[in-house]
């Protein structure tokens, strides 16, 4: 079938050289068009935000006069700031699901928390570019352009539709996040159903959650211009103000555009947002609300490649090839809102409330797979037309609080939350195949509207989860103990694609135990253990013979141990952790079950602090082991799971300079090992290193603060596979150049 042919029905949208010349006009009317969309939204949450607003401030000042006529314990206060020996990098809180924020001390989980202004110094594009930078047990095949952020955490891949906004699933962008309307971006590794409830994708080997913007007392203007090379070019815009008495109401608004070429040929990214956060706080009760318009854009999106059976890897060709078609393209459109309530019923007892909803479309024209066929790169792409709606609602309420029980402190939560999402899938699953070559693709073809598409599955699932959990605190705090308990209820449901009838109804639940402790040997060095689980849920596929059978909610289980010392400047942590994963497959009569196991053990040593004085270090080492312990028949039995590195070395180190004021140089190198890309551990892609520099100078100009970031990722142009979510093999990023200046007003 030629090119022609093939393109029918398929579109994208180039841009010429006079709009990215209009890089300021597009940035103000794209703000204009998603702010438009976001009050179509935002109208009714903020006009209900103001009444809460008004109904808490009444009630609270109601509370300050009955609180005239009662005695209530006293509650004393520890504030802590972000971590001064990273210089803002990092935070000194996670946030840990109903458990709340907890700093590094006395958190027992591993956890990591970057800022914004960690965000802004790497110049991140999405929350992949976040987490993998210098974390070892995060992986990512750095691919560019793909329809979604890839990366696994412990050796499980981790979905971005598993990422949580202010410690709530299914509000975010459903793909790709951009992250300037967050102030932290937050990694708990490991299950986490006892503090979250399941994620909707069931991830286990970690999660990510967002953490909005709030105003500060100091106001916020700040203007920042991108470029990315080779020629996108963009803007954020970041405002924050306080009003009212004792600056009691707050607003940020952030704005972001991004449009042009990328480092890989024929590749074109744009991504546009527009958040609000809006927030007040009284005696004793606070109220917040957050909504958010977003979309993205990638041309010539990066679908990935396999190999046939019989075919070995191929050399990987030169690394800003373009291996799928020109032509295809991936767009996103999310918007979503989450509001908040708190009130403190005594100074004892707080009861919240937080409510959101999320509406993602989906539209993908281009590869659906390309399969290597012989050993000179010769590959056949599929083609297909797919696209999606998603809608999610999520609400979570909960009471927490604190007393004392002679000598022990007790700090009690107990919350239900509650996740219902409909989704219905549209497109034709193959439309045709193109033969080409990997090392000289050719990609040729008219663009012509979108066809109208058949619809394929609707599908819905709602969760309901009940959480109990008490820290126990010993010995003025030096020993904690945490025990907790979820009960997980699921329900799913099927329908018919055309006439949308219910078809099919499963209903299931589960009970999941947990418990952490941790002991403070001293001020600087605490040790812990864990035991936690994870849910997770699946249905048997159209090719099997028990199709659409429901398997749910299943468990994963993970023991930790760990240690954390802060020598002052420079803070380590040590951890080793056993997680074991129930896997799913067809077996010898195409029955499909879950029986199967997976389990991955490792170690992992993180650092970050400042070893010298205005030298700051960040990274660490892993190694993972994740090998298949359960499969039908033994098959494979003992073999290790595809696309996971082994063994992660990563380190970034930044150097304020002595002989320029305001500059800083930086430099981060990632080594990763072979991946095994077959099941039977015959095929595998070699492991590699990358170097990125950068640099960074700050200075004052008409009084203004002005901050200029420039970087090189993937220095040495180094060609490389690395393995994605569906396919084999996956070019990793060529050379990119990064330039961005930031204006304080």
């Amino acid at each position: 079938m030629n090119n022609a042919i093939l393109n029918r029905g398929f579109a994208v949208n180039k841009h010429t050289n006079t709009e990215q010349e209009s890089i300021t006009l597009r940035f103000v009317l794209s703000s204009i068009e998603s702010a438009r969309i976001a009050l179509r939204w935002g109208y009714a949450l903020g006009t209900t935000f103001m009444l809460c607003v008004s109904s808490a401030y009444a009630a609270d000042k109601q509370q300050d006069i009955s609180s005239d006529t009662a005695t209530l314990p006293i509650i004393k206060v520890k504030a802590e700031q972000d971590q001064t020996h990273t210089k803002g990098q990092l935070a000194s809180k996670s946030h840990l699901g109903f458990l709340g924020d907890k700093s590094v001390l006395d958190t027992p989980f591993n956890t990591v928390a970057y800022t914004d202004q960690y965000v802004q110094n790497i110049q991140a594009q999405n929350i992949t570019d976040i987490i993998a930078k210098t974390d070892p047990t995060v992986f990512t095949n750095n691919a560019s352009g793909g329809w979604s952020e890839n990366y696994y955490i412990r050796g499980f891949s981790s979905s971005t539709k598993d990422m949580s906004m202010n410690g709530m699933y299914g509000i975010t962008p459903y793909y790709r996040t951009s992250p300037e309307m967050f102030e932290r971006v937050e990694v708990l590794k490991g299950p986490s159903a006892l503090l979250n409830g399941m994620p909707p994708s069931g991830s286990v080997g970690g999660t990510v959650n967002l953490v909005t913007k709030r105003a500060t007392d100091t106001p916020v203007t700040r203007l920042t211009t991108t470029y990315m090379s080779d020629s996108q070019v963009g803007g954020h815009l970041d405002v924050g103000r306080r009003f009212g008495e004792n600056n009691a109401f707050g607003a940020r608004l952030n704005a972001t555009y991004r449009d042009g070429a990328a480092a890989v040929d024929n590749q074109d990214k744009k991504a546009t947002g527009l958040a609000l956060g809006l927030d007040w706080k009284g005696e004793r009760a606070r109220l917040s609300a957050d909504l958010y318009s977003a979309q993205d854009r990638v041309d010539g999106v990066n679908r990935g490649i396999s190999v046939a059976t019989g075919i070995a890897v191929p050399t990987a060709p030169k690394v800003t090839t373009q291996l799928s078609p020109s032509w295809g393209y991936a767009t996103t459109k999310d918007k979503g809102f989450i509001v908040r309530g708190e009130y403190d019923l005594t100074d004892a007892v707080m009861a919240y409330a937080t409510y959101g909803q999320s509406d993602s479309e989906y539209t993908y024209n281009g590869a659906i797979g390309g399969t290597i066929i012989d050993n000179a790169g010769n590959y056949n792409t599929t083609v297909a037309q797919l696209a999606f709606e998603a809608k999610k609602k999520s609400a979570d309420v909960g009471l927490k609080g604190h007393f004392q029980t002679g000598e022990v402190g007790h700090q009690w939560v107990a919350n239900v939350t509650y996740h219902h999402q409909n989704y219905e899938e549209y497109g034709r699953r193959a439309v045709g195949v193109i033969t080409n070559n990997i090392y000289h693709p050719v990609w040729t073809g008219t663009d012509v509207a979108l066809q109208t598409l058949p619809a394929i599955t609707k599908t819905g699932l709602e969760q309901i989860s009940y959480g109990l959990a008490d820290t126990l605190s010993f010995a003025d705090d030096k020993l904690q103990l945490t025990l907790g308990m979820r009960h997980q209820q699921i329900v799913s449901e099927t329908f018919n694609a055309t006439t949308k009838v219910r078809t099919k109804r499963d209903k299931d639940s589960a009970t999941s135990p947990g418990a952490a402790i941790l002991y403070k040997l001293s001020d600087h060095v605490s040790v812990y253990g864990n035991y936690i689980e994870g849910f997770s849920m699946t249905t048997a596929p159209n090719t099997a013979t028990n199709s659409g059978e429901f398997f749910g909610p299943y468990k994963t289980k993970q023991q930790e141990l760990g240690v954390k010392w802060d020598l002052g400047t420079f803070t380590n942590t040590l951890s080793i952790f056993n997680i074991q994963q129930p896997n799913s497959y067809l077996n010898t009569a195409n029955v499909f079950s879950v029986d199967g196991e997976q389990r991955n053990r490792g170690i992992e040593w993180g650092f970050f602090g400042s070893p010298l004085e205005n030298v700051r270090l960040m990274g660490g080492f892993a190694y993972v082991d994740p090998k298949l312990t359960k499969t039908t028949n033994g098959v494979n039995q003992g073999k290790v799971a595809t696309g996971v590195a082994k063994n992660q070395a990563k380190l970034g180190v930044e150097w304020d300079t002595p002989v320029v004021s305001g500059l800083t140089l930086t430099a981060n190198a990632t080594a990763v090992s072979k991946q095994y890309i077959s099941a039977d551990n015959t095929l595998s892609v070699a492991g590699h290193t990358l170097y990125d520099v950068g640099a960074r100078y700050t200075t004052q100009i008409a009084t203004h603060p002005v901050t200029l970031r420039g970087a090189v990722n993937n220095l040495t142009n180094k060609a490389y596979w690395g393995m994605p979510q569906i396919s084999n093999l996956a070019l990793g990023a060529p050379r990119t150049y990064l330039l961005s200046v930031a204006v304080d007003f």
